[in-house]
């Protein structure tokens, strides 16, 4: 009989990604839902009593001191992902942090940096990467059962109000479009068609300057094409269509979080159903505890190679639309 084996982990920034995050983490063997920080601590408390998890700080750096946190997922504001993750590194914390990994490629390569000479494991919270229907979808690109990937149709929209302070608007705390919503068709494309060989980008900005939209298209050296699209001013129908040599595949919305697809080959439909009963961040926690107790430090499936492609992608767009942080 195997034991499995506990590993204790810590939140910090009890916000709303982090309420979906441990309800998941919950009811994955082995993890023991053990510290929160904030920096306020009656937000730390109320998360904790509500998630029952066993400590709460009223500072990130009495979690990251803490000598029983085995690993550290990191929900701040995307401003904040490089600073709190090089303070869990230097203490020696396995960190989990939320996409973006950071504002930029200087960020990441410091953070990647930093956690190869501390010896511990860091990774990107891409938690779709792990989904059942994504892995799905990779190994049917994979194997070519339809033929090669021509083109990809992905959108995700929805209508937030404008609140020039909170988050999604507010320039200071990386708001915006693209870094919030717009990362998850780019890394769609990233992961199912590779780097671009081209890459055209349009945005309309918000009063506050961050993207309230944006649209890219990206080419490839092989013909294909991607058209992805963002927005937190309009609702869109936020699916994703793969189209193949030999089939059409639809991600139905949200596509990142589907529990279905459609393949369209032959003149016929088959629905394909993946049955999953949690939000869908628990496969992610999974696959960090699995690499944790193989020893390693970085994972094997969303690799540092994949963030950097991933943020220098995130950088080109931001260039063409002119947005700043």
């Amino acid at each position: 009989m195997t034991t499995t084996k506990t590993f204790k982990w810590g939140i910090v920034g009890p916000g709303k990604i982090a309420g979906k995050f441990a309800t998941d983490l919950a009811m994955v063997p082995g993890a023991e839902l053990y510290a929160v920080a904030s920096r306020d601590i009656r937000k730390a408390r109320a998360f904790s009593a509500q998630y029952n998890f066993k400590k709460s700080y009223g500072t990130y750096e009495e979690l990251a001191l803490d000598k029983e946190v085995d690993i550290v997922y990191i929900a701040t504001p995307h401003v904040f992902h490089n600073e709190h993750t090089l303070l869990c590194l230097k203490n020696k914390k396995a960190v989990l942090c939320e996409k973006p990994l950071a504002m930029n490629s200087l960020q990441v390569e410091e953070m990647i940096r930093s956690a190869k000479e501390n010896k511990v494991f860091l990774m990107e919270a891409m938690w779709t990467y792990f989904l059942p229907h994504y892995q799905y979808v990779l190994d049917l690109i994979k194997t070519e059962k339809f033929g090669t990937v021509k083109s990809l149709e992905a959108d995700f929209g929805f209508a937030a109000p404008y609140l020039p302070e909170k988050r999604l608007y507010n320039k200071a705390l990386g708001g915006g479009s693209l870094l919030d919503i717009g990362i998850y068709p780019l890394f769609a494309a990233l992961s199912l068609m590779g780097v671009p060989n081209t890459i055209k980008a349009l945005a309309k900005m918000a009063d506050t300057g961050v993207d309230e939209s944006c649209d890219i298209n990206l080419e490839y050296n092989n013909g294909a094409v991607a058209s992805l699209s963002s927005s937190i001013n309009m609702k869109t129908p936020t699916t994703a269509t793969i189209t193949f040599e030999r089939a059409i595949i639809t991600l139905k919305s949200r596509f990142h979080e589907p529990t279905s697809i459609l393949i369209n080959s032959d003149g016929k439909q088959e629905e394909i159903n993946f049955d999953i009963t949690s939000i869908g961040y628990n496969f992610e926690a999974i696959h960090v505890q699995q690499m944790l107790a193989a020893g390693r430090l970085e994972s094997t499936i969303m690799t540092f190679q994949k963030s950097r492609e991933l943020v220098e992608l995130l950088d080109k767009v931001r260039e063409k639309i002119g947005l700043v942080y």
